[in-house]
């Protein structure tokens, strides 16, 4: 099993493939690594030669940011954000849309599940007197 950047590449998988399960690669970086180091993006991982996978590591550490130090970075830019008091940064502070998304209805997946009896009533209560 290949371990780049600190991530295990799936043995059965194809080299274009298999390069995506590093965060900060996807497809279209893949297949730009695979012609600049002139490897096969058809080829197998377990059919790397060490030296092939040595090569991998060595062009990845040099031309791309990958993995732990993108996180970092990241995470910092929306610190920053939220520091300086932007747009932005409030609403990631309070978990809503970003980039100008409407939130009168949808955006569920950033606002959580519906609460309160605001959200469809139910069924309603019959009070004795």
């Amino acid at each position: 099993m290949a371990r780049i950047a600190g991530v295990n590449l799936p043995n059965q998988k194809r080299l274009e493939i298999g390069l995506t399960y590093i965060y900060g690669i996807g497809p279209t970086s893949a297949r730009n690594i695979c012609v600049a180091l002139g490897l096969s993006p058809d080829e197998k991982i377990k059919d790397l030669t060490d030296e092939e996978v040595t090569k991998l590591q060595r062009h990845i550490d040099e031309q791309y940011q990958v993995e732990g130090d993108l996180r970092r970075e990241r995470q910092q830019a929306i610190k920053r954000l939220t520091e300086i008091g932007a747009y932005r940064g409030i609403r990631h502070r309070r978990g809503l849309p970003v980039n100008g998304q409407r939130t009168k209805t949808n955006a569920r997946t950033r606002k959580g599940p519906k609460r309160g009896s605001q959200s469809g009533g139910g069924k309603k209560k019959v009070r004795k007197h």
